[in-house]
């Protein structure tokens, strides 16, 4: 199977992955694709009312079928925005690099909670210490996931 010619992007939630991308698209006449907006599509639900009626584990699972449908379609030519937490789990990490090209999206601590800190939902749910808590945890995650792939790439 040929490398796909997407831009997967993927950061902690208000790194700026559906903002950039949909610039990204625009400027490279590539479309746009939000993974979390493809299943509440198809759910008919929100991202949140899934998290509170089903539970965390069960849309980590819906993440990963968006994954495998995106790859059933052969989707190419598209800026593909994913969920924060997507790229945690290993499985997704292997269908994202058959999809295409990931980028990370970084944002500091700061910055992101003067983003979230808007979002009603978020509000609700974290605190500013457990989100940063959160962007620490990722950020060591990340570094390794990035570094272990830069190696497999030498």
């Amino acid at each position: 199977m040929s490398k796909r010619n997407n831009i997967i992007l993927i950061g902690f939630m208000g790194s700026g992955k559906t903002t950039f991308g949909k610039w990204i698209a625009a400027n490279k006449k590539m479309e746009f694709v939000d993974t979390d907006e493809l299943i509440e599509k198809e759910n008919g639900i929100t991202i949140s009312d899934i998290f509170a009626s089903k539970g965390e584990v069960y849309f980590r699972n819906l993440e990963t079928e968006m994954l495998n449908k995106l790859l059933e379609r052969d989707t190419q030519n598209c800026v593909i925005s994913v969920g924060g937490g997507l790229p945690v789990k290993e499985e997704n990490r292997e269908l994202l690099s058959q999809l295409g090209t990931v980028v990370y999206l970084w944002a500091d601590a700061d910055e992101l909670v003067k983003r979230l800190i808007q979002d009603r939902f978020l509000q609700v749910v974290i605190s500013k210490k457990r989100l940063i808590r959160l962007w620490m945890q990722e950020k060591r995650f990340m570094t390794v996931f990035l570094t272990l792939r830069l190696i497999r790439k030498i």
